[in-house]
């Protein structure tokens, strides 16, 4: 574990400031700061999927930012409240996991997370190991540490009586287990995105019941996805995973929304706030292009995932595919034994899914070959070629000797 330090002026200010939403209470949580005691920093995660992605590195960042001072990082794996599903945000009951879909997610969460924390300095813990443990006398104790009228004030419970779906009582008492995890593990701070605020004061509120001292809380913004709407979501196909290919993840960068590139710089690289707000100032102005922006907000972030010699290698790469309009590298390759018509060619390839998408690609003057715009659906591929499906996709077509 890394010995514990104070932190600098600068250091307090990155912590306390930078991609945090709020924080309470603050004042409360510098003197514990400069205390010289060891902190129990606590995320909680819900494991119903194994794919990280740059929404979930907000957090994960201002983890590792504790734990580079000599904090101890504490990660509760859910593996009972998932079980349940965390109503947080929803407008309708969450399916349930089963344990081995549980177990499976948590590993991968894991190893994907040690990206970007220390995975020698991270204690992880399993939920189940109190809430299976201690019976039913300990759950009633618990259930008496919050009211229901407490709990159905959230405004996602409010929205659901309004539009009358129904609430679990499995769901009123989720956010009392997940703040008694609070208690198991004596956690000073908890962090979450502002989603979890309700949840995250209910662990203040039951470690109050258990007469423990309150944990400080710090939440930090969620992060909209490519399309610059909607949170970041592997459901949405709006998101950047931590696992994705390096080119992948740099054309997927290059996409964002131009409003959101300064939230990406501040929230996903290491760019000073001095450097960011000169990059802000500079597009308001004209001085410079947004392209140019996310051409360096790209290379940042592959960098942290891949490498800088990876993160220049996808720029490259990017340039010859996007800007001189050049074949990629590496191109996906579909065989085939006889001529056929593109629209079959298209949905046995993968890249449409019916032959009506097949059609509207066509239609929309979506579909190339050799750089010649394909409009008859009947049009036959008889020969070796390149398809080009959009911007973004491309793929060779051979036929079996």
């Amino acid at each position: 574990m890394k010995s514990l330090r104070k932190p600098s002026k600068a250091e307090l200010h990155n912590l306390l400031t930078r991609g945090v939403e709020e924080i309470i209470n603050r004042e409360h949580l510098v003197k514990l700061l400069n205390s010289g005691k060891v902190l129990r920093i606590k995320l909680g995660i819900d494991p119903t999927s194994p794919d990280l992605h740059l929404g979930h590195s907000v957090v994960l960042r201002k983890l590792r930012q504790f734990q580079d001072l000599g904090h101890k990082v504490v990660l509760i794996i859910g593996d009972f409240t998932a079980t349940i599903g965390d109503p947080s945000g929803r407008s309708e009951t969450r399916k349930p996991l089963t344990e081995p879909q549980v177990k499976a997610n948590a590993r991968e969460y894991i190893e994907q997370a040690g990206k970007i924390l220390d995975k020698k300095d991270l204690e992880v813990r399993y939920n189940s190991e109190w809430h299976k443990r201690e019976g039913l006398e300990s759950m009633i104790i618990l259930a008496s540490s919050a009211s229901v009228q407490q709990t159905l004030r959230r405004a996602d419970f409010k929205q659901r009586l309004k539009s009358k779906n129904d609430i679990t009582l499995l769901e009123l008492l989720y956010p009392i287990f997940q703040g008694y995890d609070s208690v198991k593990v004596a956690a000073d701070v908890e962090l979450g995105g502002t989603d979890q605020k309700f949840n995250l004061l209910m662990g203040r509120r039951v470690q109050r019941f258990y007469k423990m001292e309150e944990q400080d809380v710090m939440t930090v913004p969620l992060l909209e996805g490519t399309d610059g709407v909607k949170k970041m979501s592997k459901s949405l196909g709006n998101y950047v995973g931590f696992t994705e290919g390096s080119n992948e993840m740099f054309r997927k960068i290059m996409g964002v929304d131009d409003r959101l590139v300064t939230k990406y710089f501040l929230l996903c690289t290491d760019v000073s706030e001095k450097e960011i707000k000169k990059i802000e100032s500079d597009m308001k102005s004209g001085k410079l292009n947004p392209r140019d922006a996310k051409l360096r907000l790209a290379r940042e972030i592959v960098n942290i995932y891949h490498g800088a010699r990876l993160a220049e290698k996808a720029e490259g790469e990017f340039t010859k595919v996007f800007s001189k309009k050049e074949l990629p590298s590496k191109i996906p390759q579909f065989e085939m034994k006889q001529p056929r018509d593109i629209v079959y060619v298209l949905v046995k390839s993968g890249t449409s899914h019916s032959k009506s998408d097949a059609w509207r690609l066509i239609k929309q003057g979506a579909v190339t070959i050799g750089n010649k715009v394909v409009t008859d659906p009947k049009h036959q591929i008889h020969k070796d070629c390149v398809l080009q499906v959009g911007k973004k996709r491309f793929f060779k077509i051979s036929f079996k000797k």
